[in-house]
């Protein structure tokens, strides 16, 4: 990473991590679980509980609509894959007390989503992140992700579900659409040489595949076909599953599982929160697909996880990773 990006990042987390008080960390890192109450063949309650992310102590906008401290110079953002996460949260939190606090909060955010749709210079419809953010290299506002895109949709229809607004599917439609080009057509999907097909998080050249944002993505695609029957939505979706299970041996180390598929030299582990994401990630998978090959690496991963050796050399190699190449 150039020096100015390496001290930008710097500044950046140390106030996160050290610092007391609230940052963006404070929304990201709940505790990772499927949701048992989940349904894989109508759309009910979203596929993990977010109830926790529901409950954020804020900031908050003049809207309602959270804001995450990202501390230093970028200060307050609003970032579309909290903002949705916070309404998937808040509509679990509302199926299971009815509480009208609970529905407001959730429109509200599919209300933001579909202000907040934009289109992108090829002409679709996309949520942007509107700054800069230090990653490999780094994207320069506006960006956009197809994690934010997936998780948009999962909100969108459930909105449309409750209340049979027709702009709440309209919005859907048209994030949905970008789903079907790819990232060089300013799309979300990357095709590589053996013809699978990746959901990218972070769009950038050489595509990283980052396994969670993949993972997450591909709901809103399963969540759009359970919406409206789509035919290519369910054939998009069947790809996803048949790119991720052709790779997900390349996202597991022996001991711990990976992050990316960047193609560094050092190779980047998942955090330890990440790692729990990825086995409850693995479980929605099984649920929504019935495939054994979901359950078993989620089962492999959580093995994993068990070991103190492993959790500590996990560390380790991770802490190493972020002083070569952050």
């Amino acid at each position: 990473m150039h020096l100015g990006r390496r001290l930008n990042y710097y500044r950046r987390i140390f106030p996160a991590y050290l610092g007391g008080g609230n940052s963006h960390l404070t929304f990201w890192h709940d505790s990772p679980e499927m949701n048992p109450r989940c349904s894989p063949h109508q759309l009910g309650e979203y596929y993990q509980p977010f109830l926790q992310k529901a409950d954020y102590a804020g900031p908050y906008d003049e809207q309602g609509i959270p804001l995450l401290d990202y501390q230093g110079r970028l200060g307050r953002q609003c970032n579309p894959i909290a903002i949705a996460q916070f309404g998937l949260g808040n509509f679990n939190a509302f199926c299971r007390t009815g509480e009208v606090e609970r529905r407001q909060k959730f429109l509200a955010v599919a209300d933001w989503l579909v202000a907040n749709l934009e289109t992108n210079r090829a002409g679709l419809r996309v949520w942007n992140h509107h700054f800069d953010w230090e990653y490999r290299t780094t994207l320069r506002a506006p960006w956009q992700s197809a994690l934010a895109q997936g998780q948009g949709i999962s909100v969108l229809v459930r909105a449309f579900g409750e209340t049979r607004d027709a702009k709440y599917m309209e919005a859907a439609g048209g994030a949905f659409a970008a789903f079907e080009k790819e990232t060089r057509e300013g799309g979300m999907l990357h095709i590589d040489e053996r013809g699978d097909v990746w959901l990218e998080e972070y769009i950038v050249s050489p595509p990283t595949h980052i396994l969670n944002g993949f993972m997450w993505a591909s709901w809103g695609i399963y969540d759009y076909w359970l919406a409206t029957g789509d035919e290519d939505a369910r054939q998009l979706f069947a790809a996803t599953m048949k790119t991720l299970k052709r790779n997900l041996d390349k996202y597991d180390v022996g001991f711990w599982s990976l992050y990316e598929l960047a193609g560094t030299r050092l190779k980047m582990l998942a955090s330890p929160f990440y790692h729990r994401l990825h086995i409850a990630q693995l479980g929605v998978l099984y649920k929504l697909t019935a495939d054994d090959i979901f359950a078993r690496y989620a089962e492999q991963w959580s093995s994993y996880r068990n070991r103190f050796f492993n959790r500590n050399a996990a560390l380790a190699y991770k802490s190493a990773f972020k002083l070569l190449y952050y």
